[in-house]
């Protein structure tokens, strides 16, 4: 389980392929205080730490992750969101976050404010991914506040922190982004199905 505060960002060092699977090495300043079979939040994506030196560590993407994110898109010298699991007498200084993507959607839109930017992201329809105005959404790991979001489609509005520590600083229109829609508004959304159709 997750929070969406993102710790560090983590550089693409080396991809290794074996089969369908991705081995990804990553230099950043959090490398040296993982453990081996450790979770960690890459892009939003949780994966477990297989190898580690001092500087960096390595995770393995098998390839329902791959078809499910956008991890496939990283190449040497990409970065990464990195955060590690929460701990139980800590904060939730974001939301409830659970390093399961639920799909990729596109940066369709990135407007620069006085002193903030909004982005805009458009997804595949799905009626179990509820977005309510004001609520909670994961965008490439970062827990944010959903704007004026419709059918496929939200907004959200980045703080020059957030912008600057985390890979938002990256993302232009036409960048594919992992997503994470709040649980309980899945489970929601889920009972709320089935209760209809009942």
């Amino acid at each position: 389980m997750f929070t969406g505060i993102i710790e560090a960002l983590g550089t693409v060092e080396k991809i290794d392929r074996e089969g369908t699977n991705i081995d990804f090495t990553i230099a950043s300043t959090i490398s040296s205080e993982l453990k081996i079979d450790q979770s960690v939040s890459h892009n939003g994506v949780c994966l477990t730490v297989v190898e580690k030196t001092a500087t960096s560590h390595t995770v393995t993407a098998i390839e329902e992750t791959l078809n499910l994110t956008n991890l496939g898109d990283l190449s040497v010298g990409s970065t990464v969101n990195l955060e590690r699991a929460m701990l139980a007498n800590a904060r939730l200084d974001g939301h409830m976050v659970q390093g399961h993507v639920d799909t990729t959607g596109t940066c369709v839109g990135k407007e620069i404010l006085d002193g903030s930017w909004l982005f805009t992201f458009e997804y595949p329809f799905n009626d179990e991914r509820v977005l309510v105005n004001k609520g909670s959404v994961c965008v490439n790991g970062v827990s944010l506040t959903v704007v004026n979001p419709s059918e496929n489609r939200f907004s959200v509005a980045i703080i020059p922190f957030t912008y600057e520590h985390t890979t938002f600083k990256n993302i232009e229109i036409g960048t594919h982004i992992n997503l994470e829609f709040d649980i309980i508004g899945k489970y929601i959304a889920k009972y709320a199905k089935l209760y209809m159709t009942a």
